[in-house]
């Protein structure tokens, strides 16, 4: 009797980001403008969501000036800021919530400029917010998915198997304070997660899908 093979942490890992938001056009020229549509996808849909959706994802890059760059240009394709950015006991971030409901924290270890402001983005995170970090990392591990870093039971980061935007866990209260936004939320996350595996959904709702291939651009 044929058997089905457990998934490989290069199957498993997160190979793409779709967000499914209402308005395609409008989200399509925010992504653009913000400099961000590289790391995700779009499709439409109208599913219900109300309050916190429960993700962020976060841009890490060189220094402050290009932290307000990013926010700055979000904000001109029709962002909500969240938090300004600022400086803090771990460098410089603010956070802005995209026209799609998406909340997008943009910081820097550095708390100085060294350098002229960039465009360029040095890392991507999608950062789930879960009600236990130990059991959610526990049913990924189950998953094939590879364990980069893990600090108890406050936050877990996967290997990204070579996929552009890196996975991460972190409880859904602190993160939602970490963003400056009630905890509270219902209905769709509004995110789907791709990779080589099956589709399937995880302890918090979040569902996963077989990636499709990548587009070269979007129009």
């Amino acid at each position: 009797m044929a058997t089905t093979a457990a998934p490989t942490a290069s199957d498993a890992s997160l190979a793409s980001v779709t967000l499914d938001v209402d308005d395609l056009e409008t989200a399509r020229r925010f992504y653009r403008e913000f400099g961000v549509d590289a790391y995700v996808r779009l499709r439409a849909s109208e599913a219900p969501s109300t309050g916190f959706r429960g993700f962020t994802l976060a841009l890490t890059v060189s220094g402050p000036a290009t932290v307000d760059g990013f926010v700055a240009a979000a904000v001109a394709g029709g962002a909500t800021v969240l938090k300004p950015a600022a400086k803090s006991l771990w460098g410089y971030g603010g956070v802005v919530q995209a026209p799609d409901g998406t909340i997008w924290k943009i910081a820097t270890s550095a708390k100085k400029d060294t350098g002229p402001a960039t465009r360029e983005i040095d890392e991507v995170v999608l950062l789930l917010g879960v009600e236990d970090v130990k059991a959610t990392r526990q049913f990924y591990v189950g998953r094939g998915l590879a364990v980069a870093k893990s600090f108890g039971g406050k936050y877990t980061e996967f290997a990204t198997g070579g996929g552009p935007v890196k996975l991460a866990l972190y409880k859904r209260r602190a993160l939602a304070k970490d963003l400056g936004v009630p905890a509270d939320g219902t209905g769709s996350h509004r995110i789907a997660l791709g990779s080589g595996a099956d589709a399937f959904t995880d302890p918090d709702g979040f569902a996963w899908e077989t990636a499709a291939p990548p587009v070269t651009a979007q129009a």
